[in-house]
């Protein structure tokens, strides 16, 4: 079966075909480092990691890259507010994005370029520089460079509207807007008092970019003047992603980008995620209850890239007893193994996951014909006949569907909160000290973790929420 995609720009599900065979050059839209990132952030980065595991799954050889952030209004105000320089202000976030990023297990990029990074710089003046000559961009009486969107005739070709019915008019100097505010974009922000120390030279004076040039020049900088897929979510496709089309088609006279993919957004418990709505979490604040990488990783992939996700606590509750199934499987699987592979019964059908995550990346479908191959396989390792050489092979499947799933147990740490409490106990019961001992223990069920008491000491495992099915 041939890999197909959704085509956020002729909004048809097409048959994938990379430009170069084997090969996928990929972008996808990294973080603004003016924070730390929250769940929404992260759904995301989860979906092209799963993208990219996929595609390797399949045999391509991915070259991903993620840009970061690191110059843009958002960070300009933290910085001052703060009052510190641009640098120090990023520089906390960016180490806090890369260790969310292990905590849930996402692949690191081959490249994570950074806005402010003065080979980049360069390329986004050589860029605009470009436009201005050929006539898609102008230097305004505000000391701003613009994007000229009526030079365009393409326009409004990935958000799918039509740039006379909106009556675009005057400038937008600020990097976010509606399609209600579009009108020629900021290219090249001249210096203002709000800017603070952050400016570079240009043949336009003192200033900084606007955010869409910087895509623009890191990717087609790194990958090229063609690029096989373009990843984000999609609050992402009006005005950055349709920007990028615009600046980066007008420079080098080719397509830009063949596949765009676009995520939907995440709601928490079935509204907007807001901090004034009490449901907004960064993925620390889930650690810190006691969640793990592995429960949040399971429930953000678990539901298919173009459809909304809803983040709730039963969901991450549900996520722990699909994970504590998988592990009990790999358990019974892996003291049956022998060395040798084997065909496996007719009734077991592995390659449905991989069929499923062919057709759209379907993870719903494919994650549905995991755990209906985990009852299949049980029951038949409880009637015995399933040989050792039929758990080899598919100790084996585990292990490479595994490789895009990254469900393993051993990759998990214990949060921190929750090695604290196991520390105090410990200390409890050394001291004999039985009712705090059995108060912690409970202050861990609180945070979704079981403590067993053995010769060995205190064994630690994340509580099931129900029992685990065979």
């Amino acid at each position: 079966m041939a890999l197909r995609f959704f085509n956020t720009l002729t909004r048809t599900l097409e048959e994938f075909q990379p430009l170069e065979p084997g090969r996928v050059s990929m972008y996808t839209c990294g973080p603004t480092v003016y924070n730390y990132a929250h769940i929404g952030n992260f759904r995301a980065y989860v979906f092209e990691d799963l993208l990219q595991r996929h595609l390797e799954y399949r045999g391509y050889e991915v070259n991903r890259v993620m840009n970061l952030t690191d110059v843009d209004d958002k960070t300009i105000r933290g910085c001052r507010a703060a009052g510190i320089g641009l640098a120090e202000f990023t520089q906390p976030y960016k180490v806090a994005f890369f260790e969310d990023l292990d905590t849930l297990r996402i692949k690191r990029a081959q490249n994570f370029p950074e806005a402010t990074a003065s080979v980049n710089i360069e390329r986004m003046i050589e860029m605009i520089s470009v436009l201005i000559e050929r006539g898609h961009a102008y230097k305004a009486d505000d000391g701003s460079v613009y994007f000229r969107i009526r030079s365009f005739p393409s326009y409004g070709q990935l958000a799918h509207f039509n740039l006379d019915e909106l009556q675009p008019s005057g400038r937008v100097r600020s990097d976010e807007y509606e399609k209600e505010q579009i009108g020629d974009f900021a290219l090249w922000k001249t210096w203002s008092e709000v800017d603070g120390d952050v400016w570079w030279e240009s043949p336009w004076g003192r200033g900084r970019p606007g955010w869409h040039i910087e895509c623009s020049a890191m990717a087609t900088g790194i990958l090229g003047p063609k690029i096989d897929i373009h990843c984000g979510g999609e609050d992402n496709i009006f005005p950055h992603h349709e920007a990028e089309i615009a600046q980066s088609e007008c420079v080098t006279g080719h397509q830009f980008v063949k596949l765009w993919m676009h995520c939907r957004h995440l709601q928490v418990m079935g509204r907007k995620m807001s901090k004034s709505e009490g449901n907004f979490f960064t993925l620390r604040d889930l650690i810190e209850k006691g969640r793990t990488g592995r429960e949040v990783r399971y429930v953000l992939l678990s539901v298919k890239y173009r459809e909304p996700l809803n983040f709730t606590i039963e969901g991450l509750d549900a996520a722990r007893t699909a994970i504590a199934r998988f592990d009990e499987w790999s358990r019974r699987l892996a003291e049956l193994a022998g060395p040798n592979g084997e065909d496996l019964p007719e009734e077991l059908h592995p390659e449905a996951f991989g069929e499923a995550l062919d057709d759209d990346l379907n993870i719903s479908a494919a994650l549905g014909a995991l755990f209906t191959l985990i009852r299949d396989s049980n029951r038949l390792l409880s009637e015995g006949k399933l040989s050792a050489g039929q758990a080899r092979t598919l100790l084996d499947w585990r292990s490479r569907i595994n490789g895009v799933l990254s469900l393993d147990a051993e990759e998990d740490a214990i949060p921190e909160a929750v090695r604290q409490i196991l520390e105090k106990r410990a200390e409890a019961r050394a001291n004999k000290d039985w009712k705090a001992s059995d108060l912690l223990r409970d202050e861990l069920l609180d945070l979704g973790w079981q403590v067993k008491d053995t010769k060995e000491g205190q064994k630690l495992s994340p509580r099931a929420t129900a029992a685990v099915p065979a």
